[in-house]
C-alpha cells in the first residue's frame, strides 16, 4: 500500500524533512536582529514548537509501524491457505497469489523497519517529553 500524502518525499522522509524545516526556521529567527523584549518569549515558543513537532514525528512513525504490523497479520491469515495446497493443485494461479502475498509482506516489513529506524533516530535527537 503506497503512501498517498502528496507532501511526502519518495523515500517516506516527510517527517524528518518537517523537523529540518523547524530547525532551519528556528536558526533563522534566533539569528534575526530582533531588538525587542519579545525575543525571550519567541525563543521559548520556538523551543516548545520543536518539542511538539518531535513528538508528532515520533507518534507518526510508531503509528506507521503498527499499521504495517496489522497489514502483515492480515496477510498471514490468508497465507494459512498454503497448508491446504498440494503440488497437484488444479488452479495454478493460487501459487502466484501466495507468492504475491509473500512479496507484499516483504515490502510492508521493509516499510515497518524504516518507520522504526526513523523513530529511533527521532528519539535519539532529543527526549520528546522535555
Amino acid at each position: 500500500m503506497k503512501h498517498t500524502d502528496p507532501y511526502q518525499n519518495p523515500d517516506g522522509s516527510r517527517l524528518l524533512t518537517d523537523m529540518a524545516i523547524v530547525a532551519r526556521l528556528t536558526a533563522e529567527i534566533k539569528e534575526a536582529p530582533l531588538d525587542c523584549e519579545c525575543k525571550p518569549k519567541l525563543d521559548e515558543t520556538l523551543a516548545h514548537f520543536t518539542v511538539l513537532e518531535r513528538q508528532r514525528t515520533i507518534h507518526k512513525h510508531l503509528l506507521d509501524a503498527r499499521h504495517c504490523r496489522e497489514q502483515i497479520e492480515t496477510m498471514i491469515y490468508y497465507l494459512n491457505d498454503l497448508d491446504e495446497l498440494g503440488p497437484t493443485e488444479q488452479d495454478r494461479s493460487v501459487y502466484v497469489d501466495i507468492a504475491l502475498l509473500f512479496d507484499d509482506i516483504a515490502r510492508i516489513a521493509h516499510e515497518g523497519a524504516y518507520s522504526m529506524r526513523q523513530l529511533s533516530e527521532a528519539t535519539r535527537r532529543g527526549d520528546p517529553t522535555t
